[in-house]
């Protein structure tokens, strides 16, 4: 198996931000009701900008942070993953391959529930470990306020819109090995508590997911340590995907962890489905959160159900 490096992570966020306060009002709640519930703050709404044109926005921003046209270069696959994409051919990969001149790569937009990003990334090594490709360029987007029932306060308080992106290379230093390993999974068995159909709007049974995200996640994270004869003493973060801080304080609990070990950004970014875990790195990033040597877990759980982790060392 091949060692990956993360080359550079990037973010998009809408210019309009929707705080607390303007919600309540609307949905007639008290306030503070959703910091409370959700721990959110504040969530970003795209005004007459296209899914994929968000996806576009957080890689010309990988490419000014890089400060060099040639970090997108010779990248091999690119993979798009969203819940709410209305664009099936040409696909979100196949737009950021044209809009930016990229060379013929191979590209593919995938549909994995909340979970996406995490296929996505996992897609992409093991394209790197089958020696078909070097370097791949993995987007998260969702563009949710589209989708979004107004009067639904489950979903309404809780959803963002947003974009983050991950280039990602095959690492050449073969005498310093990093520890990769993953842990996917699907059950489709109670699969009707998050739905989404193009056209209507999409449903989330909070109770039900709160019980899925609460056990799965910790079954799949301990079985992932296990593989990998670790504990989660040897972990500096894990980075969940941004669902409700509630969720998140729960898997901390029965981790029996400290929240310091829990990544979170809810609070300023709001929930925006496959983009919250490359926007939470990107975060982490910028706040120097992230060292080499480090082994985080990157967690995602959704609609699907799909439930995946990966330990990825820095």
């Amino acid at each position: 198996m091949n060692n990956i490096k993360i080359v550079a992570n990037s973010a998009y966020f809408p210019q309009k931000e929707v705080k607390n306060n303007d919600l309540e009002k609307y949905l007639n709640l008290e306030n503070g009701y959703i910091e409370k519930r959700t721990g959110i703050r504040n969530r970003y709404y795209a005004i007459n900008e296209k899914i994929e044109d968000m996806a576009l926005k957080a890689v010309e921003n990988m490419i000014k942070q890089s400060k060099q046209q040639d970090c997108i270069n010779n990248v091999d696959l690119i993979i798009v993953a969203t819940t709410s994409t209305n664009i099936l051919m040409p696909g979100i990969a196949n737009y950021i391959q044209k809009m930016l001149e990229m060379t013929p790569c191979m590209c593919l937009d995938i549909l994995a529930g909340c979970n996406g990003y995490i296929n996505a990334l996992d897609i992409a090594k093991t394209y790197i470990d089958s020696g078909r490709i070097n370097k791949a360029l993995i987007i998260g987007v969702d563009k949710l306020s589209d989708v979004i029932d107004k009067e639904d306060v489950g979903t309404a308080i809780v959803l963002s819109d947003g974009a983050g992106a991950t280039l990602i290379e095959k690492d050449t230093n073969c005498h310093s090995p990093k520890k990769y390993i993953s842990n996917i999974q699907s059950e489709g068995k109670n699969n009707e508590i998050l739905t989404y159909e193009y056209g209507k709007k999409l449903y989330m049974n909070g109770k039900e997911i709160y019980k899925y995200a609460v056990t799965e996640t910790v079954d799949n994270i301990k079985e992932l340590l296990h593989n990998a004869k670790l504990t989660l003493e040897d972990i500096t973060y894990i980075v969940p995907h941004q669902s409700n801080l509630k969720i998140m304080k729960a898997i901390a609990s029965r981790l029996h962890i400290d929240m310091n070990k829990m990544y979170t950004n809810i609070q300023t970014r709001g929930n925006t489905f496959c983009a919250s875990i490359p926007i939470a790195l990107y975060d982490m990033q910028n706040e120097q959160q992230l060292n080499k040597g480090d082994k985080i877990i990157l967690l995602g759980y959704g609609g699907g159900l799909n439930t995946g982790s990966i330990l990825l060392e820095i």
